[in-house]
């Protein structure tokens, strides 16, 4: 007896634990997401209370800035306790977070920003322009505009697109319209069969997501939608009701994704829908063009997500027009399976989008919608530098510890935002980028010379010139090196053979100790 209660108890442990550990994981965001509390203070990491999320600092993610706070009147009044801090960014042109990613991995990335008068200037309610520009990678991504924003209210920004090395920068402009801040950086993993649109050309910014139905919540994220989007609740209601003659329609039942469905919309954003009285034909869902947005830059891509949830008579069937263009004719949504219908590369209609399901002659019931994502083309048409010479030259930085304002973000692209002191070739059609000059003159640089020059292997000028470089000249293998200025420095011993050579053979100019030498043997 002893040893089958020994044994029972065990096995009840052994349970017990296993159903601790899956309660533990389930708790869990999935791996790959990253949470960052911008201008977060005293501490280093949180967890937030709703989403049961850890919030870290941004320190590691960034350089520069200043750490700021919202007003206290304006704490309670913001939905999350990371919109409390933010950085701002009063030096530089340009300032980049930069977050670790897998090579073609497809990612959401989403920017939040909550001024929250955290200098005292009420820049959002003084009339004048607050504008600055935001960028993913060297392509701009959007605009934040808070000209004449309520203080307190968020600024939400969401893009899809693919890192196209092993981390993705989020970069703030200076527009010359208001100092840049941020409050809430995050990333999440998408698959890489979601949005097949979206590729390294072609990343797409949320312009709406929208679900409908008699919702609760203004907004539904994770854990509901473990990829954490953001859907926001289309509300025609008054009370606790619909307002006439549009209806609620909802299910319980489980539903399932047609074979080839992208998107993964969770069950629980479908499982409400809305409809229209049977005595009307059509529903017209109307995007009024955002708040501060240029709705005549914008190319939107819709995606609808429809399921039929109605199980007695299914008979459903309407044509759906956008801004008057017709999109899909006839279509019927499946009993409890989902349909997700958008036109392949069809980025055309304008911000201020509207769209018409009309009830065709031969169904008996209106039309519905269950979820509808509306996305604006952002091209990435500038291409990054060099992967190679981006590490060389943050060596140097690191190296020499170099502080510049300039030299944040990519070296090269976009061309207006290239490091002070780079020259850079961007002469090579459909080539990414090449660093053809570094001029660190009178830069304050000490210590030996940087190996990590001898590695640019389309370097062709080098000017370190009155520093305070010492020891010997490393041996430099470069054949593009065409001009390598080292005068007024502290270097000692032999030069190298390998650069006598090139002298010798006229291929490089060497500037070595006060004067500029033709060196002849």
């Amino acid at each position: 007896m002893a040893i089958g209660f020994g044994r029972k108890l065990i096995w009840i442990f052994a349970l017990l634990l296993i159903l601790v550990m899956t309660i533990q994981v389930r708790a869990q965001p999935p791996p790959g997401f990253i949470n960052i509390d911008c201008g977060l203070k005293n501490v280093s990491a949180y967890q937030d209370p709703t989403l049961k999320m850890r919030y870290s600092s941004d320190d590691e993610f960034v350089e520069g800035g200043e750490k700021h706070e919202v007003l206290p009147e304006f704490m309670a009044s913001t939905a999350d306790d990371n919109q409390n801090t933010l950085r701002s960014f009063p030096d530089g042109s340009r300032n980049c977070y930069t977050l670790p990613s897998t090579p073609g991995k497809k990612y959401l990335l989403r920017a939040i920003f909550t001024y929250g008068n955290y200098d005292r200037l009420n820049k959002t309610q003084d009339g004048s322009l607050f504008r600055f520009g935001l960028y993913v990678g060297v392509n701009l991504w959007d605009t934040v505009d808070l000209s004449n924003w309520r203080t307190d209210d968020a600024v939400i920004k969401e893009v899809l697109t693919v890192a196209t090395g092993s981390s993705v920068s989020v970069c703030l402009v200076n527009l010359g319209s208001g100092i840049p801040f941020i409050s809430s950086l995050e990333l999440r993993p998408l698959l890489d069969t979601m949005y097949p649109f979206v590729n390294t050309s072609v990343s797409v910014s949320n312009f709406i997501r929208l679900r409908f139905g008699n919702i609760t919540d203004y907004i539904t994220r994770y854990p509901t939608d473990s990829y954490d989007r953001f859907w926001a609740s289309y509300s025609v209601q008054k009370g606790d009701l619909y307002q006439y003659p549009y209806i609620s329609v909802d299910t319980s039942d489980n539903l399932e994704n047609l074979p080839g469905n992208e998107f993964k919309v969770p069950s629980a954003i479908l499982q409400n829908a809305m409809s229209i009285d049977t005595n009307n034909s059509s529903i017209t869902v109307i995007l009024a063009s955002l708040a501060n947005k240029d709705a005549k830059t914008l190319k939107l891509l819709p995606i609808f997500h429809f399921t039929e949830l109605n199980g007695s008579n299914p008979n459903r069937r309407f044509n759906i027009y956008s801004a008057g263009e017709g999109l899909f004719p006839g279509f019927s949504p499946s009993r409890l399976k989902v349909d997700s219908l958008y036109k392949s590369g069809l980025f055309k209609q304008k911000g201020d989008a509207y769209f018409i399901l009309n009830k065709t002659a031969d169904s008996s019931l209106p039309p519905l919608i269950n979820a509808l994502e509306v996305y604006a083309l952002v091209v990435m048409e500038n291409l990054t530098t060099d992967s190679d010479d981006v590490k060389y030259m943050k060596d140097v930085k690191e190296q020499y510890n170099l502080v510049r304002t300039s030299w944040n973000g990519d070296p090269c692209s976009p061309i207006e935002y290239s490091w002070k002191g780079l020259t850079c070739d961007y002469s090579k059609s459909n080539q990414i980028p090449r660093i053809i000059t570094v001029n660190l003159s009178s830069s304050g640089l000490g210590g030996g010379l940087a190996i990590s020059f001898m590695n640019m292997t389309s370097l062709e000028n080098l000017d370190l010139s009155h520093n305070n470089l010492t020891g010997a000249i490393p041996e430099y293998q470069l054949k593009s090196l065409k001009v390598l200025n080292l005068s007024n420095n502290k270097l000692d011993g032999p030069i190298p053979d390998s650069i006598l050579q090139r002298v010798q053979a006229g291929l490089l100019d060497l500037r070595f100790g006060m004067l500029c030498c033709t060196i002849s043997y």
